[in-house]
């Protein structure tokens, strides 16, 4: 059996917190995986910036009520699950993702979750697991799944050399600089090209 695993933000979706950025006028809030490898110490930066402009959780989902997935990652999608078997690993949240995973036409998704107060502010956050795109990929491979998997960040490195094959897409200059060992493709028809390859 093949099962390809996929991050969402940056690959099938715009980034969450630059969309949130942009809309605030906060800039420190689009800083993302991209340029942070530590998720912990990332998130704690988010939440402390939420807290000092007092910005709740319906501010954000607002915001993702009108974000649309990129350009063709829908067709690839649709044109992937016809071939086989796809999964979405990310660390995005379950408060989130939903009208994202909508417009996707409902792929399955493996995320963190958020802590909400009575009063909706983000107070928190709570990991699947730790380590929990690589670790998602072990446990497929533990059930004799061979996995490919992409993803554009930082925090995909793991669940790529975690896979039996997999690529960087779209991803920013110093990642394919440091991690050279992996190709790296920039457009849906190429990305589905590494994949075909894998499926032979």
């Amino acid at each position: 059996m093949n099962l390809i695993c996929l991050d969402l933000e940056g690959v099938l979706v715009p980034e969450i917190w630059i969309a949130f950025s942009q809309t605030t006028g906060i800039s420190e809030l689009r800083r993302t995986t991209r340029d942070e490898p530590d998720y912990n110490k990332l998130m704690m930066f988010r939440l402390d910036l939420l807290k000092k402009n007092n910005l709740k959780l319906h501010d954000i989902q607002k915001v993702i009520s009108g974000m649309e997935p990129l350009p063709g990652a829908v067709e690839f999608i649709n044109a992937l699950r016809e071939k086989t078997q796809v999964v979405i690993l990310s660390d995005t949240f379950e408060q989130f993702a939903k009208p994202l995973m909508k417009k996707l036409i409902w792929p399955t998704l493996f995320c963190n979750s958020l802590e909400i107060d009575c009063a909706g502010n983000v107070t928190g956050f709570a990991l699947r697991q730790q380590n929990g795109k690589k670790e998602a990929v072990k446990a497929f491979k533990s059930i004799n799944a061979r996995v490919f998997a992409a993803g554009d960040s930082f925090n995909d490195l793991a669940m790529i050399k975690e896979a039996d094959s997999g690529c960087l897409f779209r991803a920013p200059d110093q990642i394919r600089k440091d991690y050279s060992i992996y190709p790296c493709v920039d457009t849906f028809d190429d990305l589905l090209s590494q994949i075909d390859k894998f499926l032979i």
